[in-house]
């Protein structure tokens, strides 16, 4: 009969059970649920604000360190490996945290539907030799604190550690090659804005004289004033200027929204750029040689590579380290509720050591993949030399080049200014003199624009030797994060690298 009711009891908790699973998996079942547009819109303003809402207002004139200082603090891109950094260095905590000792807190409530009774067998007959008994209870609780440490695991968790400080710094050396690359494109964007701000007022009012100049033209061929092909050669070399005057104002009136862009300000916002009196060109007092050297030594790409290298050899230890026995200490604290327990709370400590001694027969595989990894970074970083030496002499040779482009604008510029004077001086009332001065006009604002396009190039030659160079434009610190303080900073870093440079610091 009891038998017969413990099926019973068994049964309906099986049913039980299949209820409960079935539940749960169909409450498992996911339906993808795309997001609506309500919800897309809901966003809207908090990515906005979000984007652009934190920032210093504009004061003033931008200057080249504002530029940059904004580009630094602002830039978005920027903003996600300083946010990269800050990962990097939460996960060196915790593989800090991987050295300590294990602490183990555990409990437990078990049933079940009848009692764990046993009898035992005499081994000699085989009959029962005594009645059944029991000594648990049905239901019990348990509960564990456990302390365990081992001695290996500790070893290879170290080397994990040294070997996630270095990724550590490696981030750091990636964020001082996008902090590079960052200025680099704000002084070419910037030294882009001068040119358009100065410019487009003369290209305005060209385009606005040669519109003038073609309604007239059309009026002398309609009232048939001249000759009609010479009529319509006129008009032709008229809508040639305004045709290449119209692509210079498009070309012109995207070089603040690029600045713009990098500075991490709000599409369309109004700003002015601070404009010098004269495009004086960077000097360079270094050897080729002595660039080479400062590159070898302060490149980010060869500093990654040197971490790298000494993550190979870390990894051949915690290889070597794996082929040894495994020794783990543990020391616990326990307590059972079963009433049939005489000590329902005790204490225990234990020694244990195991190896797996399948790692010997594969101990020459394991070093010499480490030694290939180890071997790759080495191989990896002699490369990366090459390539920085060769990264040197080209940015040498591309400054040489746009310095003596610069100067033949420049000097052909003023024979341009200068002609421009003249035309202008000869022009009178006759059409064909206001034409003169017009193609004079649209040539000066050409060579003009070519001459700050030039600077441009200069000034980004400059920067790319800078930057081949290792070189830091950003400040060791700073006495405040507002963009007051950041460019003051980024002035007196700029100040240092122009100085290695000429070649005042050897």
């Amino acid at each position: 009969m009891r038998q017969e009711q413990s099926e019973r009891t068994g049964s309906r908790l099986t049913l039980l059970s299949l209820a409960v699973a079935t539940a749960f998996l169909g409450g498992c079942a996911v339906m993808p649920k795309p997001i609506d547009q309500g919800e897309r819109a809901a966003t809207l303003v908090a990515d906005r604000e979000a984007m652009f809402g934190r920032q210093e207002a504009i004061g003033g004139e931008v200057t080249v360190q504002e530029a940059m200082a904004r580009a630094l603090k602002y830039n978005l891109d920027y903003r996600v490996k300083l946010m990269e950094e800050a990962l990097a260095q939460r996960q060196l905590d915790l593989s800090s945290i991987d050295m300590l000792p294990k602490l183990a807190l555990a409990a437990g409530y078990s049933t079940r539907s009848n009692d764990a009774a046993s009898s035992s067998q005499d081994i000699a007959t085989g009959t029962q030799s005594l009645v059944p008994s029991i000594s648990s209870e049905r239901t019990h609780g348990t509960a564990d604190l456990t302390l365990s440490w081992n001695v290996l695991d500790f070893g290879v968790s170290y080397y994990n550690a040294q070997q996630q400080a270095d990724r550590f710094l490696i981030l750091k050396e990636r964020k001082r090659k996008v902090a590079h690359q960052l200025l680099q494109q704000a002084r070419q964007a910037y030294w882009q804005a001068v040119g358009a701000q100065r410019l487009e007022p003369k290209v305005e009012a060209l385009l606005k004289d040669a519109q003038a100049a073609l309604a007239d033209a059309r009026t002398v061929e309609q009232e048939k004033l001249r000759a009609p092909l010479e009529a319509l050669s006129y008009q032709r070399q008229l809508l040639d200027v305004i045709r290449q005057m119209t692509q210079i104002r498009t070309a012109l009136s995207q070089a603040k929204p690029r600045l713009a862009s990098i500075m991490n300000l709000s599409p369309g916002q109004r700003f002015t750029v601070a404009d010098p009196e004269a495009l004086q060109q960077p000097r360079l007092g270094l050897a080729v040689e002595k660039m080479e050297e400062i590159a070898l030594l302060n490149r980010p790409e060869l500093m990654e590579a040197r971490y790298n290298q000494r993550i190979g050899v870390l990894e051949t230890r915690k290889a070597v380290a794996k082929l040894f026995p495994g020794l783990e200490f543990s020391i616990g604290e326990h307590y059972d509720s079963n009433k049939f327990l005489v000590n329902s709370a005790w204490s225990d400590a234990g020694l244990r050591i195991s190896w797996n001694l399948l790692n010997l027969f594969n101990a020459g595989t394991i070093r010499q993949a480490a030694a290939a990894q180890l071997k790759v970074a080495e191989e990896q970083r002699l490369a990366l030399n090459m390539a920085v030496l060769t990264q040197v002499q080209v940015a040498w040779l591309e400054y040489q080049g746009r310095n003596r482009q610069f100067e033949l604008e420049r000097e052909l510029n003023s024979v341009e200014q200068r002609m421009l004077e003249q035309t202008r001086n000869a022009a009178q009332n006759s059409t064909q003199s206001q034409l003169q001065a017009i193609l004079a006009g649209a040539n000066a604002v050409l060579s003009e624009l070519r001459v700050y396009q030039s600077y441009g190039d200069v000034q980004n030659a400059y920067g790319q030797i800078a930057a081949s160079l290792g070189l830091d434009p950003l400040p060791s610190e700073t006495p405040g994060y507002d963009l007051a303080s950041l460019s003051a900073a980024l002035k007196g870093a700029e100040n240092q690298v122009e100085g290695t440079m000429a070649g005042a610091v050897q």
